[in-house]
């Protein structure tokens, strides 16, 4: 027999924990590991609303994969996963026909974009969801901007912007729009009052599920930069004109970001593993139900806490499991015993633009407001780029 071959997909913040876990503290000869992503880099997808405002150089959350992993011990294969078997124990692949074999697997994939049965997300939409995605969306508002100055006719859906959703990330993608318009408007000559900037949810409150007096603190920031808040709303349809909300009323804006929650990877139902809404629920060593050697990480888990209720996928939660995984791993091939897995949150952080913030922090969820909150998130990411390479690529990455 040769050495245990452990394939781990995806490479975001629980895949690449794993990964670096594992190549830490394996020797050579203990297993074989493979990364499959995508991409040649890994990109943080918690800045991802900066560059979609156009606020951030989108190349500045990206890391190379080459810089980050041990190429003596990690194999990196660079491809899209087209599906696995589970019972087969193999990983299908869009660039061969061969299937890549595995002993172990860890499916870490990004989850999907959760449309709720609404007509014309993937057509008429904009979606904050990659590195290209978020492109798109800056640079589809400064040509909408172009064009309305560029027109004798003045088209005002032109500068009408819609956010369908006002969770964590619309929420901040809202925040750094605030900061950039002033700045584009400028660049475009078009008054800042002409913008309209509408942020539409479902739910009856923004950011459902936390803490009130930080959604009070947000909502009334963001309004006096001009905001429009449409809160218990939803929408029904998205058309190249703008949105349909329900009981029939339109909304007509040139550009709408849908960001309203996402399901787990299409990838997991197509196995046909039991899912909810097309993530697993993990058991205490994070693997999937029946399966021993198929682990379950980041956006595609489901973990409940002591009330039976789901907790949100957090990059935080991805994080701290990676680094769980890759030491049970270790233990299991050493012929040791695993230890369960326990969410431990350490709070939560959103950016309403460059120098304002809301946030719980430690575990005794501290409430934290304005500049503080915007630098502890400031120093949450500059962290992460210090977990990845040190020093030196955590200030290359600081945005102090």
């Amino acid at each position: 027999m040769g050495l245990p071959k452990i394939v781990v997909l995806g490479a975001g913040f629980g895949g690449l924990m794993t990964v670096r876990g594992l190549q830490k503290q394996l020797n050579h000869q203990e297993a074989e590991i493979t990364l499959v992503n995508l991409n040649p880099y890994h990109y943080v997808t918690t800045q991802l609303h900066e560059p979609a405002a156009g606020t951030l150089d989108p190349d500045h959350t990206r890391v190379a994969l080459e810089s980050l992993i041990n190429r003596d011990k990690v194999r990196l294969i660079q491809d899209k996963v087209t599906g696995f078997d589970p019972k087969e124990k193999v990983v299908r692949l869009a660039g061969t026909d061969e299937p890549l074999a595995y002993d172990y697997l860890v499916f870490a994939l990004g989850a999907h974009t959760e449309t709720f049965g609404t007509k014309g997300v993937f057509e008429n939409a904009l979606l904050i969801n990659n590195l290209n995605s978020v492109r798109m969306i800056r640079e589809h508002i400064e040509y909408n901007f172009a064009r309305y100055q560029a027109s004798d006719v003045k088209n005002e859906d032109l500068l009408k912007i819609v956010i369908g959703g006002a969770g964590f990330t619309s929420i901040e993608f809202v925040g750094e729009l605030v900061d950039r318009l002033p700045y584009l408007c400028k660049e475009f000559d078009i008054p800042r009052e002409k913008v309209q900037l509408i942020n539409i949810e479902a739910a009856p409150t923004v950011m459902p599920g936390f803490d009130k007096e930080l959604v009070d603190y947000a909502v009334n920031y963001l309004s006096g930069k001009g905001v429009n808040f449409r809160i218990g709303t939803p929408i029904q349809e998205i058309t190249e004109d703008g949105v349909i909300l329900k009981g029939g009323e339109e909304v007509k804006a040139a550009t709408v970001v849908w960001n309203c929650g996402v399901r787990g990877n299409a990838l997991l139902e197509e196995s046909g593993l039991e899912t909810m809404r097309g993530r697993i629920k993990v058991d205490e060593f994070l693997r999937a139900p029946g399966y021993e050697d198929l682990f379950i990480i980041g956006d595609n888990s489901l973990v409940f806490n002591n009330e039976e209720r789901p907790y949100p996928p957090t990059a935080q939660m991805a994080m701290q499991q990676g680094q769980h995984l890759a030491k049970n791993m270790v233990a299991m091939l050493r012929g040791g015993e695993m230890k369960p897995y326990r969410y431990a949150p350490k709070g939560t952080v959103a950016s309403l633009g460059r120098n304002v913030g809301i946030g719980t922090i430690g575990n005794n969820n501290k409430k934290v407001f304005g500049r503080k909150a915007s630098l502890i998130k400031k120093l949450i990411d500059a962290r992460w780029f210090f977990i990845l390479g040190g020093f030196s690529l955590a200030l290359k990455k600081a945005k102090f």
